[in-house]
């Protein structure tokens, strides 16, 4: 009859049994029917003969205060740092012992124990259910987490173009031709008689001639020199974006390949309990 006894005292007095890639579910939150947080692992019972997970030592604070209980590590269901038992109620937890640090458990009475405990008068029918055989082996299958990147695009105001207009004050010179009389005097000299004498034509004896000129008037007109028309348009470019992603990889738990100090193989089915002890130094 095979004793069980807690992952942690395996891995630190007998890890060659186990090996160093050996699946370890401690500190994972745990998770019961419909996905509701019941609290955390806590350990493992594992076989002392192969090393294998049976129990997974689960305390299900969530549902009860300072409980901590034996759930067949069958029922488990991994997802990344999490352990799912998606099939386990309340009602079969309140149905379960306490589990005991101090206890030495063996495989096959514990068994027996959980046969009455899941399908006990205290827990609804639609919730009884038969443990067998394969509802403690360690879960076989993993699923895989993946980090993936998703880009999105959101518009943002790149920059703002404004188009006025301002005033600008510049100096012009415009050649213009103008026209301006002068007085042009021409004295000719005479000698003939006259019958007129001197002082007959007092008070006309000053010719006026109006004299002419053009002068410039400047004056200004507006006119349209050229038209702005403001509109836009859209270039494309490719930008390379770096961020860091995580992915879950598979660590292969060499259960059951048992070696012994030199790296050979082990036939499990040699080894007795008081092998076991022997090789602890008991």
């Amino acid at each position: 009859m095979s004793q069980l006894i807690r992952l942690q005292d395996i891995q630190a007095t007998h890890r060659d049994l186990i090996g160093d890639d050996y699946y370890d579910p401690t500190g994972k939150t745990a998770f019961g029917a419909g996905e509701e947080k019941i609290g955390k692992i806590e350990g493992a019972l594992v076989e002392d003969t192969t090393g294998r997970i049976r129990y997974l030592i689960v305390d299900v604070g969530g549902w009860f205060s300072s409980k901590e209980v034996l759930v067949p590590a069958g029922l488990a269901r991994i997802v990344g740092d999490d352990v799912f038992f998606d099939s386990l109620t309340k009602s079969q937890v309140e149905a379960m012992e306490q589990y005991d640090h101090d206890y030495q458990y063996s495989y096959k009475e514990q068994f027996e124990k959980d046969r009455q405990a899941f399908v006990a008068d205290t827990i609804p029918a639609a919730e009884r259910f038969e443990v067998k055989e394969e509802s403690y082996n360690a879960p076989n299958t993993l699923e895989l987490l993946e980090e993936r990147l998703t880009v999105n695009k959101d518009r943002i105001v790149a920059g703002l173009v404004k188009v006025g207009k301002h005033v600008v004050t510049e100096q012009r010179n415009v050649n213009v031709e103008l026209e301006e009389e002068h007085a042009h005097i021409e004295r000719t000299n005479v000698n003939r008689p006259t019958d007129r004498r001197i002082g007959d034509d007092a008070g006309a004896d000053t010719v006026e001639v109006q004299l002419e000129a053009e002068r410039a008037r400047v004056g200004k007109e507006t006119f349209v020199t050229e038209e702005v028309n403001v509109g836009k348009t859209t270039e494309r470019h490719t930008e390379t974006i770096t961020e860091t992603i995580q992915r879950e990889e598979l660590d292969i738990d060499r259960d059951g390949n048992i070696v012994d100090a030199s790296g050979q193989l082990v036939n499990p089915e040699g080894i007795t309990a008081d092998d076991v002890r022997r090789a602890r130094g008991k």
